[in-house]
């Protein structure tokens, strides 16, 4: 049978276009797979000249346009920088790059990691190319594209800055590639690129190239989310879902959970429990009878993580063939083949592959990093095949499985547990569904009581997630910004960032606003014309006057309970008084002074109709004075009904009389004030006063007033918004120069080290080196120091931890001090401010320091109420690292910092934190 030829006027378009573009005929000739029409868009406009923005759906493949880039930059003899946020990823990447173009064309930089650095294509963290811009690195010669992967980091509160400050500082001439989750503004951030980088081609892709299928697990059923679509083809919730779900949740509030697990009550009959969601063993075999595995179960702890593997391998869940067991065992040998062996008991090494074996395996940032690594091997290559993870594993790491199970919908944010947001929900729920393996992929919600469906649905459904700049500068940035453009060129780099640019867009709502309101006011202003005079004039003084007025009320009744509390601290137990007013009205007799409840006095009374009770300032507004005495018993119950019988007859056989209440009042109560008195002569005096029309005029004026307050409200909004981030920066440039690192347009010596000083708390670490606080330490010492400046615990209220004395004390309090200081400075130039330094890693790192074992490490850190993991203490021991090493280079081997810098970098970096790094 013969195949089907395209038309003449078909093959002549191919043909042109193939021709129009080369480079991408050539590479998508040596894909396995063809692309889709979003990746042709972003290549052609690429291979055109232009810079592109590509906002797709996790496994959309839009990291093709990445390695379209790369390709073009091999085939033109110039360099690509592909940047990612984080080293994991990072990694990944180098490693597909390195198999698609060999070793000899590409590097790897991450800070810790130097490999080929002057290759032709480098991948890198967004930090790495940052300070290569700010250093005028050489690597930048000859550069002609940047990737930027995952660029939606840019919203991230703490690392956002990094992405805006490189995509405004690189050279003109560089092709900047765009790749982006799906966001909702990406027009926006498209504009924001054309205005700052010029031509940019904005590729947008809704559509998952594998379908996602939504289920609730209810119990041990499954039941598909939505049902179909209405007539308008809105998605409608599965009734039967929502039948089931809802009564389970009317059983489960009327029983509770057998807490005891003896399952029987007091009576000894079986004691009926509560709704008991599947267990994670349950979950994962009905996935796997289902074919639904690999799956990915997000838990939102680490330990929650562990405990899960644990519960399954204790169960005794295998999801592997004998031979699978043995393949993944030869690839723990290789990936740990530089851990010591004597580590392995501490990092829980035996636990970890015997899960591996099973086909479980945990996820989690608490993770040794070659453990990490291992799993995400296994998983990509089908061996692993049910991961717990926490929700750093949706951040970019190629790790799709099948299946996504979310066990709930509420996390824990370092503050509180709040509820998923639908791009959380989006992001997570992306994972699932493998392109190329799976025709359609699968996200499972486990129900909980109290979970409604149509919660699910609303996340599951929502498409607006707007990605929204966290851009702010900072100390290090703010040296840099000076040291390479000057002041004014600085302030007008800042003024041109997304975050300037989104607030400016929000400026215009504002303005549209505010130009509406000039017009409301015009007519208003024509309504209260009056032909005797001014009546905007006259309108302020009726102000002025009433404001007066209420000035002088607050002050009388301040005077009045001043007297009236004055008076209450005169009283004596059986006076009888009068009470004025309330409920309360009429005699009462005075059980209690209540002098000792603070400044101002609570008396106990008893009233005629037995009520007891204390009273206040409040309920006198005038002084009192008591009206006369009666004896009372020595003791007095006034919480026996008898004992208030008796008094209350007392009280009224005393043949006391309550005044009557005197209701006399003068206008506004303050007639002989002088300035409220002139003000009124001056409003009688006017001619408008005289006016028949006088009241209709009055009110609209008073609209005219409301609207010119909220006006000026809207006028100050924009001025805080106008500007704000060059406000913020010369704030911050005044408290540098105040501290001596900027000088006018000038970077001072102190303000050079600066620069070269990356971290949340760099200032206070050019602080420390400036004023010798570090001087005299040994290696270790200097370690322990340093880590207070890049350590955070996890827990902010547990006891202070134990540090080494002498030194280490002493320079800790000194580094203490000085953050004390800087924060004041901070706090007077409203500025954010820098972090206290936590010293809860001082004693762990000073031990490792000396050479002490890591399990003599951990064990010490438990002791001290330090929570660490040994993935932990491998992940801060590295930032340690990094802040040392700059430590190192900023002071320089002939200064004493400089080189226990350098030695304690050497002595730090051995076993499991040498381990995997270069």
């Amino acid at each position: 049978m013969a195949t089907s030829q395209p038309a003449p006027a078909e093959a002549y378009a191919a043909a042109k276009n193939r021709a129009a573009r080369p480079r991408l005929t050539e590479f998508v000739q040596s894909l396995p797979f063809e692309i889709d029409g979003f990746q042709h868009s972003a290549c052609s406009a690429l291979e055109e000249g232009h810079g592109v923005l590509v906002c797709a759906p996790t496994g959309a493949g839009k990291t093709v346009v990445g390695e379209f880039a790369v390709h073009l930059a091999l085939a033109q003899g110039l360099k690509c920088f592909y940047t990612t946020p984080i080293k994991a990823l990072s990694n990944q990447k180098y490693a597909d790059l390195v198999e698609r173009h060999g070793a000899d064309a590409v590097g790897l930089l991450t800070g810790d990691t130097v490999i080929n650095g002057d290759a032709q294509v480098v991948v890198m963290t967004t930090e790495v190319l940052r300070n290569m811009i700010y250093s005028g690195s050489r690597q930048l010669d000859q550069l002609g594209y940047v990737v930027m992967d995952e660029v939606h980091y840019l919203a991230d509160r703490f690392r956002g800055a990094v992405w805006e400050e490189v995509i405004l500082q690189l050279p003109e001439h560089v092709s900047l590639v765009s790749l982006s989750a799906t966001v909702s503004n990406a027009e926006e951030f498209g504009d924001w690129l054309v205005t700052v980088r010029g031509d940019t081609t904005v590729v947008v892709e809704e559509h998952r190239p594998v379908p996602l299928w939504q289920h609730m697990m209810v119990g041990n059923r499954m039941f598909d989310l939505f049902a179909g679509e209405d007539a308008e083809g809105e998605l409608q919730v599965d009734p039967d879902l929502v039948r089931h779900s809802r009564e389970l949740d009317r059983q489960s509030s009327m029983t509770q959970w057998d807490r005891g697990g003896r399952g029987r009550g007091r009576s000894g009959a079986p004691r009926r429990t509560g709704f008991r969601p599947p267990s994670r063993t349950t979950v994962i075999d009905r996935l796997d009878r289902e074919s639904l595995l690999p799956a990915i179960t997000f838990v939102f702890s680490r330990a929650g993580c562990d405990a899960a593997v644990g519960q399954c391998v204790r169960a005794g869940l295998r999801l592997t063939t004998e031979d699978e067991a043995a393949e993944i065992r030869r690839t723990v040998e290789r990936r740990t083949a530089d851990l010591p062996q004597a580590d392995l008991a501490v990092l829980g090494y035996w636990e970890w592959r015997e899960a591996l074996e099973r086909g479980i395996a945990a996820h989690h940032a608490g993770m040794l990093p070659a453990f990490k690594e291992t799993v995400e091997e296994l998983f990509v290559r089908g061996l692993v095949r049910a991961v717990f993870a926490t929700e750093t594993l949706a951040l970019g790491i190629n790790m799709p499985a099948r299946t996504v199970v979310l066990e709930r919908l509420v996390k824990f944010n370092g503050e509180a547990h709040v509820e998923l947001t639908p791009g959380e929900y989006t992001q997570l729920t992306g994972r699932a569904g493998r392109r190329g393996i799976d025709v359609e992929g699968h996200a499972v919600v486990v129900w909980q009581p109290g979970v409604d469906p149509e919660q699910v649905a609303g996340l599951a459904s929502t498409r607006t997630y707007p990605l929204r700049s966290s851009f702010r500068p900072g100390y290090n940035m703010a040296v840099n910004l000076v040291g390479r453009l000057g002041t004014e060129a600085a302030r007008e780099l800042l003024e041109q960032s997304f975050g300037q640019f989104q607030a400016d867009r929000s400026v215009v709502g504002l303005a549209r606003r505010i130009e509406r309101n000039a017009e409301a006011l015009a007519g208003y202003e024509k309504s209260l014309e009056c032909h005797l005079g001014d009546f905007r004039e006259y309108a302020a003084l009726r102000r002025r006057v009433s404001d007066r007025e209420k000035v002088l009320s607050r002050e009388g009744v301040a005077e009045r309970r001043d007297a009236a509390a004055e008076s209450l601290r005169a009283l004596r137990p059986g006076d009888v008084i009068a009470v004025p007013g309330g409920r309360r009205a009429g005699l009462a007799v005075v059980l209690d002074p209540g002098l000792d409840s603070g400044s101002d006095p609570r008396p106990l009374v008893l009233s005629e109709d037995r009520w007891a009770g204390r009273l206040s300032a409040a309920d006198f507004p005038v002084p009192v004075e008591p009206l006369g005495r009666m004896r009372l018993p020595k003791h007095v119950d006034h919480r026996a009904p008898r004992v208030r019988r008796d008094l209350a007859s007392s009280l009224r056989n005393t043949g006391i009389v309550a005044p009557a209440t005197e209701r006399r009042r003068s206008r506004g109560g303050h007639v002989d004030d002088p300035e409220l008195a002139s003000l009124r002569r001056a409003l009688r005096a006017h001619p408008c006063h005289g006016c028949d029309d006088r009241e209709a005029h009055a009110r609209w004026a008073d609209r005219y007033a409301r609207l010119e307050r909220e006006t000026e409200q809207l006028r100050q909004k924009v001025r805080a918004t106008t500007h704000s981030l060059a406000r913020a920066f010369d704030r911050i440039r005044a408290l540098l120069a105040e501290r001596g690192y900027l000088d006018s347009d000038e970077v001072t010596e102190h303000g050079q080290r600066l620069a070269r000083l990356w971290g949340e708390s760099d200032l206070l670490a050019a602080e420390c080196l400036r004023h010798g606080v570090w001087e005299g330490l040994a290696p270790a010492d200097l370690a322990a120091v340093v880590s207070a400046l890049v350590y955070e615990s996890r827990r902010d209220n547990g006891p202070m931890p134990r540090v080494p004395s002498g030194p280490v004390s002493e320079a800790l309090a000194g580094t203490v001090r000085l953050w004390a200081e800087l924060e004041g400075d901070e706090r007077r130039h409203r500025v954010d401010r820098t972090r206290e330094p936590d010293l809860g890693f001082a004693w762990p790192m000073h031990r490792w320091a000396r050479g002490e074992s890591l399990s003599a490490v951990l064990t010490a850190a438990e002791e001290n109420g330090v929570e660490l993991s040994a993935g932990d203490f491998v992940r801060w021991t590295r930032q340690v690292l990094d802040l040392l090493d700059q430590v190192a280079g900023v002071a320089g081997r002939g200064n004493s910092v400089g080189r226990a810098a350098a030695e304690a970098v050497t002595a730090i970096r051995r076993g499991v934190v040498a381990a995997g790094t270069a």
